[in-house]
């Protein structure tokens, strides 16, 4: 039994493009999409995919061909978009440091909202924007001390964490500007976290949203917008996601009241389990009688840093299934020169040889865009499945691309 990718087998990818490389599937991701759209149809929204979960330009323009908009955390995102034609109208400028030379690149472009998340900022926003003549449409990211996030470092809307403003603070910039002749307020927003699996700090978080915006209503700032962020979680191994009309209806209830149009900021929803990192198995090892059974692939942390920075479970199965064969708790590891280097420990897999395929499935998101040169490994190379095709989207890093620049 061997794995296919849509209509075609991993193992000619593995051939054609050598190992490891991340391998996505255009159907799965464009599935997705329309799935969550249609979740929210009869209520006006715009989705904005969040670029840092998977910004490989082929993918950026997959969701722009489908009428997606975009969230962004820093100019070189800006910047990816800009090299395929996204125009600024359809951005959202996020993020908790953004610079200003970033800020007047975004000015330039005109972007569609900037998602305010400090007074330093704000003041930095008005002032470039007097300079360029023009007002800014913004909002401002309200911090709404909730405890969500599949991992402490995935939580964002608690007051301990760096993200956004709280609405006693966020309410004061509000009114203070709401007569400025820079900042034109159109929005609010909000950001909880990631992976999150329950539907109930959606739900909170909305209705925590909703009455801020009655409350600036009455105040006279009259806003059209809330952005939700994004946040929901998927499937890695054996967790129960909310189902999208779940997560639909958690943020309706308290919104749609209000008849703002709604941004949604999905990112490892869409392209998550879109991906999987494909693998060879270099050796099988054993350090000692009593310890672990070692299987090293030729993929490490600096390819895929999710288990060695949130402790993610992320399966991995043989491409190529053998009857017979016995299944026994092995730990998965990648040869970079750290303990961390792990992807699964006590994992229970059908014996794998050297040279043999591995698939380490759910990596779509929050992948390739945190790999790293770590012990001057090459990055790995992208590839697009397409039906019963596929295309190499990012070419495999060379050694002599390690040393560019020094």
């Amino acid at each position: 039994m061997r794995l296919l990718c849509e209509r075609v087998p991993i193992s000619e990818i593995a051939s054609r493009c050598k190992t490891p490389v991340y391998v996505y599937s255009r159907a799965a991701m464009e599935t997705a999409f329309r799935q969550f759209d249609r979740a929210f149809r009869g209520v006006p929204h715009t989705i904005c995919y969040a670029v840092k979960a998977n910004s490989n330009l082929a993918v950026l323009r997959l969701f722009a061909r489908l009428g997606g908009s975009f969230d962004i955390v820093s100019g070189g995102e800006l910047y990816r978009l800009q090299r395929i034609g996204v125009p600024g109208r359809g951005i959202v400028f996020s993020g908790v440091g953004k610079t200003r030379e970033e800020i007047r690149e975004a000015l330039r472009a005109r972007l569609f909202l900037f998602n305010v998340e400090s007074e330093d900022e704000l003041e930095d926003l008005a002032r470039e924007a007097s300079n360029f003549g023009r007002p800014v449409p913004a909002a401002i990211r309200v911090n709404p001390d909730l405890e969500a996030g599949g991992h402490p470092h995935i939580a964002t809307g608690h007051h301990r964490h760096k993200f956004g403003l709280a609405w006693p603070a966020a309410r004061r910039l509000y009114l203070a500007h709401r007569r400025s002749r820079w900042i034109q307020w159109k929005g609010i927003s909000v950001h909880i976290g990631s992976q999150i699996l329950s539907v109930a700090p959606f739900r909170r978080a909305a209705q925590l949203l909703a009455g801020y915006f009655r409350d600036l209503g009455r105040a006279g700032v009259e806003l059209r917008w809330v952005d939700v962020g994004g946040g929901l979680g998927v499937r890695y191994l054996n967790e129960k996601a909310p189902s999208l009309a779940e997560y639909a209806r958690a943020i309706l209830q308290p919104l749609r009241p209000l008849g703002c149009r709604l941004i949604l900021e999905p990112g490892r929803a869409l392209v998550g389990p879109a991906g999987i990192l494909l693998m060879r198995v270099l050796r099988i090892k054993a350090s000692s009688e009593r310890g672990p059974r070692f299987v090293v692939a030729d993929a490490a942390m600096n390819d895929f840093i999710r288990p060695a920075l949130y402790s993610a479970i992320h399966p991995i199965t043989p491409v190529v299934l053998h009857r017979g064969r016995r299944v026994a708790p092995v730990d998965v590891v990648g040869p970079v020169c750290e303990t961390g280097d792990s992807f699964l420990s006590n994992w229970q897999m059908e014996t794998a040889q050297p040279g043999e395929l591995l698939a380490l499935w759910g990596a779509g998101a929050y992948g390739f865009v945190a790999a790293s040169n770590y012990n001057s490994r090459p990055r790995a190379a992208e590839v697009l499945v397409e039906g019963d095709r596929f295309r190499v989207i990012r070419r495999r890093e060379t050694r002599a691309d390690l040393i560019r620049g020094e």
